[in-house]
């Protein structure tokens, strides 16, 4: 692997851990978007890169977020169960739609998320 690409792959990385454990997000906002508009990723191998590397990051931040008493196990399994059912869904969903289709589809998540935030601010 060449050092720049490393390199950015690193920097990818940091910026995801930050903004897991400062918002909770980091995975799909972050590394999806800059695999795809940094290093050329397909959208296929940067949505499956990007989930190998949440599995890592999420453990660590929930064990952080544990330890300052933010973690409400109960809930999290609530939401997490059914989610597992809706990776399945998704997963084959995303296999046969076309990634034009998808970036559309995450572009359009990732605007309509940004302009909920601001407008509740």
């Amino acid at each position: 692997m060449r050092g720049e690409r490393l390199n950015q792959l690193v920097a990818i990385g940091l910026a995801a851990g930050l903004f897991s454990g400062l918002f909770g997000v980091g995975g799909g906002t972050i590394i999806v978007p800059a695999l795809i508009l940094l290093l050329a990723y397909g959208e296929r191998e940067a949505t499956g890169t990007s989930l190998a590397a949440i599995v890592i990051a999420a453990s660590v931040a929930a064990g952080l977020q544990a330890i300052y008493g933010n973690v409400r196990v109960a809930e999290g399994l609530l939401v997490g169960i059914p989610a597992m059912g809706g990776v399945l869904v998704g997963t084959w969903l995303q296999q046969r739609v076309p990634g034009a289709v998808v970036r559309l589809l995450f572009s359009i998540l990732l605007l309509t998320t940004a302009v909920i935030l601001v407008v509740r601010a």
